[in-house]
């Protein structure tokens, strides 16, 4: 019985020391994580063209964005649509009543048609 209680006590002293020597900063840090380089479209505007899965080619404010399709940034940097219209090739259009783009982006209604409401010919 004496020596069940030594293992024991053994076992929980053990479990302490480890616990205390994982929870400790460690004194030197690993080189390669502390230079971590990052990368900016700014500093390298060709990031946005080579990065998978890129909002799009241009570059404002750090971040790479469509300037063709950015309801926050059309057809420059800063440039945002107002309330209602979506951003077109670059421009801000009202897709409720533009023929060139009704109801979405390059959809355009035929020349019999008008766009109403965002559908073409809805009367």
């Amino acid at each position: 019985m004496k020596s069940l209680k030594t293992l024991f006590l053994l076992a929980m002293l053990m479990a302490l020391a480890i616990c205390l020597s994982a929870s400790e900063e460690p004194k030197r840090k690993n080189r390669f994580l502390s230079e971590r380089v990052v990368l900016t479209c700014e500093k390298y505007p060709n990031i946005c063209y080579n990065v998978k899965g890129s909002a799009g080619p241009d570059c404002c404010k750090k971040k790479c964005v469509n300037l063709s399709t950015d309801g926050s940034n059309c057809g420059k940097c800063g440039k945002k649509c107002s309330y209602g219209k979506i951003c077109c090739q670059g421009k801000c259009v009202n897709p409720q009543t533009n023929e060139k783009h009704c109801g979405k982006c390059d959809n355009q209604c035929n020349a019999a048609s008008s766009c109403l409401y965002g559908m073409c010919s809805y009367a």
